[in-house]
């Protein structure tokens, strides 16, 4: 998401400017901000490509005709810019797309609304200064969702993007190949499958010479290459308005999939009809929503009105034999009460393969949405023995609505427990050390109760001591900060003994016998700190000893009566 509060300015300028100029519908200001973008980055793109052509010493090939180019008529006078981008660089950037794909498709009936001369101009510049280029992120989809989070319709329609950093632990963990047909049933700004291109691209390139990963995928093979432009990525979004599927397919493109297939298409409805037509399937669907029951595809069930658990179905259909499913879910469909909720998991469990389920902290969407999720991890077909779990706590930033970088990060340990989650020898090494830190801790946390229970006697001393009497007053600060210091040597051992147990594997047995439960927080074992607590006839000495003192004062306040 967008943290930068220079970048947020930058932004809110922007939508102010579109705004006065006469662009009322906050639509049509997110749709020309993102043409603009788009022209943008192609300039970008095309400049990069240059560079690398002359750091590898051979003949540069423009794609785009240099009166086309962002850096050509930036600089010309407003008039003329308007003038220009309206009858030159428009009209071919409806054509910009190859014959056949979605981004031809929705770009035909595409319009440039900037009327005033001066606000293009300004827009543009305002652009420049956002120095998208420099930004190591994919600031276009960022930029939208902060756009979308100021319509306030970002929580309502589900239309706020994922995360980048979950996207990209979803596709490490699902891990497509050069040969899957991948697909995102919601796609939203396409965010999955721009992030699995990425990976494949770079699971097959040489590193550079200094030994960076490299997206230029030159290990793979033509007829590889070739299915990854025109077949392997399919995806799919509701919106009538056409602005989501036209700001899709400008982003598969500019991430390098020429020939982008992204479709107008409820797929939940009834005019959706593919079955086992991919082999994965990443993606977020919209949580809240609801199905119209008249529209629901018979093969889906029709009594059931949950998109989530919709959508849940709908992938077992679409997935091929040995089709893998990476999916981020609301919480209430791991522990669901109701028989819809439990006949999905069911189905998942018992007539396929439920790899893993990562429960994620309830944070991970603030500030759009405060609910907890998990990743569901599956594969269509096989059989379910045990399923491996990851109880998530931190994934690199705050989980407040600002959502600012921090140190704890889980996702590390996500994907090198699920990589190496069958690997005896790891599994070996990870419960010596575990046994290791409890015999380690074991004697601190005995000390901790003994100093425990002396700082609980020096308190009650200290309460009833005299005013003068700095003795116990001493001891109890001399044992605090023991106990503090205590606590301070335990902390970096328990946090290890708690990131080792973040994982863990639960049978299908308890699964099942749970109802098909699949909350982290029903199977995971926390070992509990022994908590000190006074024995009772300690509790009732003190409470003699109160009433004792309580009484020897009463009589000294009846003394002074007594003498007036």
């Amino acid at each position: 998401m967008l943290t930068d509060p220079e970048l947020k300015s930058k932004v809110d300028t922007i939508w102010d400017r579109l705004w006065s100029s006469g662009l009322s519908n906050p639509m049509d200001s997110i749709e020309q901000f993102s043409y603009l973008l788009f022209l943008k980055r192609l300039d970008d793109a095309e400049n990069k490509r240059e560079k690398q052509a002359k750091l590898r010493k051979k003949e540069f090939t423009p794609q785009i005709d240099s009166e086309l180019r962002w850096s050509h008529w930036i600089n010309f006078k407003a008039d003329q810019a308007l003038k220009h981008v309206r009858d030159k660089v428009f009209p071919w950037l409806r054509t910009a797309g190859t014959e056949g794909s979605s981004f031809e498709r929705y770009m035909q009936n595409a319009e440039f609304k900037i009327s005033k001369a001066g606000t293009l101009i300004e827009v543009c510049n305002l652009i420049d200064a956002l120095k998208i280029s420099e930004q190591n992120q994919d600031v276009q989809g960022d930029l939208y969702e902060y756009l979308l989070s100021k319509l306030n319709a970002a929580g309502r329609n589900g239309q706020f993007r994922t995360p980048r950093h979950i996207i990209k632990m979803m596709v490490q963990m699902v891990d497509p190949k050069p040969q899957d047909r991948i697909g995102d049933l919601a796609a939203g700004t396409c965010g999955f499958l721009v992030n699995a291109f990425e990976y494949i691209l770079q699971q097959h390139s040489e590193p550079d010479e200094r030994g960076n990963p490299q997206l230029i995928g030159d290990l793979l093979r033509d007829e590889e290459r070739e299915f990854l432009q025109t077949e392997a990525f399919t995806a799919y979004d509701n919106d009538a308005g056409m602005t989501m599927l036209r700001i899709g397919s400008m982003n598969l493109m500019l991430h390098g999939i020429k020939h982008p297939r992204f479709f107008y298409q409820d797929t939940l409805s009834k005019g959706f009809q593919d079955e086992k037509s991919l082999d994965v399937v990443l993606m977020n669907p919209p949580f809240k929503g609801k199905m119209d029951e008249s529209d629901i595809n018979p093969t889906l069930p029709t009594k059931c009105k949950k998109t989530e658990l919709l959508f849940l179905h709908l992938i077992l259909r679409v997935l091929d034999m040995g089709g893998r499913c990476a999916v981020i879910v609301p919480d209430g469909v791991l522990f669901g009460s109701s028989n819809q909720h439990q006949e999905i998991r069911k189905k998942i469990i018992e007539e396929n393969r439920l790899d893993g389920v990562v429960s994620m902290p309830s944070g991970v969407f603030k500030p759009y949405a405060g609910v907890s999720t998990a990743v569901l991890l599956f594969t269509r077909g096989g059989t379910t023995d045990r399923i491996w779990f990851y109880n998530m706590e931190h994934d690199g930033f705050s989980l407040d609505d600002k959502r600012q970088p921090v140190a704890e990060n889980d996702i590390p340990d996500i994907l090198n427990c699920w990589k190496t989650r069958f690997d005896e020898e790891v599994t070996a090494k990870k419960e010596q050390r575990l046994a290791e830190l409890k015999a380690e801790i074991a004697p601190l946390k005995a000390e901790r109760l003994k100093l425990l229970k002396e700082v609980n006697r020096l308190t009650f001393e200290n309460a009833i001591a005299p005013a003068d009497d700095e003795s116990s007053r001493l001891a109890l600060e001399t044992d605090q900060t023991l106990l503090n210091q205590l606590h301070e040597q335990m902390a970096p051992l328990q946090a290890e003994i708690n990131q080792l147990n973040r994982q863990f594997w639960v049978t299908k047995a308890q699964v099942k016998s749970n109802k098909y439960d699949l909350s982290a927080s029903r199977y995971r074992q926390i070992e509990q700190d022994e908590a000190f607590y006074e024995s009772p006839q300690v509790t009732m000495e003190r409470l003699l000893k109160l009433e004792h003192i309580m009484e020897m004062e009463v009589w000294e306040l009846m003394s002074f009566i007594d003498e007036k």
